[in-house]
């Protein structure tokens, strides 16, 4: 289950509170991949080599505050690696970080194995 980044929580508050005006992140919103603790306040060490790039992370509408991925996000020819947590960025030209999650367990991936997420299983929860 993601969990938003203290800055998108302050950003969501601020509006919600009239405080400031929101900015709606760049999409498509981008799954990014690491190895080493993510936190509200500081992303993880992102994967890097092999083919390893950042992919699109579709979400449905959100619906009794939880908001499920659409379809199946796969990372293929991965370098050799152990993956802790995930990260969640926007497309813009400087990345905004918005949500991170850690995983259930570690998935640990050999050179060219490839890491797939099942449609729904990333979940952003508010409430």
């Amino acid at each position: 289950m993601a969990a938003l980044t203290t800055a998108e929580a302050n950003r969501l508050l601020d509006a919600s509170f009239g405080t400031a005006t929101y900015t709606a992140p760049t999409t498509p919103m981008k799954l990014a991949l690491a190895t080493s603790a993510s936190s509200a306040s500081a992303a993880g060490t992102e994967v890097s080599g092999g083919s390893y790039a950042r992919q699109t992370l579709a979400m449905t509408a959100a619906s009794a505050g939880s908001s499920p991925n659409t379809s199946l996000i796969t990372f293929s020819n991965m370098p050799a690696c152990t993956v802790t947590h995930l990260d969640v960025y926007d497309s813009n030209g400087a990345p905004r970080r918005a949500w991170w999650a850690a995983l259930t367990s570690s998935k640990v991936l050999g050179s060219g194995d490839a890491l797939t997420f099942a449609s729904s299983a990333i979940s952003a929860t508010l409430g």
